[in-house]
């Protein structure tokens, strides 16, 4: 749902499954109990759980007076930024992989590059195409390494927020059985010189914080990404 302050968004709430992802401008603090009433009436079960950034000071108050308290230390997401004004390493692939620009024909094994990757996923050959028929999506801006069987090894799709001149990574990956080379650090170094190249003047991606899955930020700092906010949880209980 989305609450528009003149002709601009100014907040939104995604419900799902008992849990909210909350967003509003710092400008209009108040849409934040107005997002909260929404979930209410959505989402009326005995216990929900809304994600907010560390750094949206501005909703805490709001969660406060809605009965919501934080959650104990758990998992939890990175906001990790960086300037590609900067510039970026070379991307160096081990020797028989190639880096290239995903094409129509790659969809099926692009899809169960994916799939291995994030097992078990809900990504299919249907869904991936749909991704790649909606906007904002650029071919362009998202990469494969392809091994030398011809199979994708590792993937990295970039997503270019033309009005800001971000360039944000969703999703990198690599199959199981190419790990441990270097093809996520230089796929992602790839897909990043491209979005440059597209006008990107920086790049965000949101891993894993926490310590149980600790090697995607690791991944992410490698690359010069810097950390400048976490997720938040919190709960109210009926």
């Amino acid at each position: 749902m989305l609450w528009a302050a003149g002709d601009a968004t100014a907040a939104w709430g995604w419900a799902d499954s008992g849990h909210l992802g909350l967003a509003a401008d710092p400008r209009h603090p108040a849409l934040a109990g107005e997002v909260l009433d929404w979930f209410a009436a959505t989402a009326p079960g005995p216990a929900r759980t809304v994600t907010v950034s560390s750094t949206e000071t501005h909703l805490f108050p709001a969660l406060d007076r809605h009965g919501y308290r934080r959650t104990a230390e758990g998992p939890f997401f990175l906001h990790m930024v960086m300037d590609l004004d900067d510039g970026l390493s070379e991307p160096s692939p081990p020797a028989g992989y190639r880096l290239r620009a995903v094409g129509d024909a790659d969809v099926p094994q692009r899809v169960a590059a994916h799939r291995a990757a994030f097992h078990p996923s809900r990504v299919t050959e249907e869904s991936y195409r749909a991704v790649r028929r909606a906007w904002p999506y650029r071919p362009d801006l998202d990469w494969i390494a392809e091994a030398p069987d011809g199979s994708a090894a590792a993937f990295c799709l970039v997503w270019l927020d033309e009005a800001n001149l971000a360039a944000r990574i969703e999703p990198a990956g690599t199959a199981p059985g190419h790990r441990r080379r270097g093809l996520a650090r230089a796929v992602c170094l790839a897909a990043l010189d491209a979005a440059r190249r597209a006008g990107a003047r920086r790049a965000v991606v949101s891993p894993r914080g926490d310590d149980a899955y600790p090697v995607p930020a690791r991944l992410y700092r490698s690359l010069g990404f810097r950390e400048c906010a976490r997720s938040l949880g919190y709960r109210r209980s009926a």
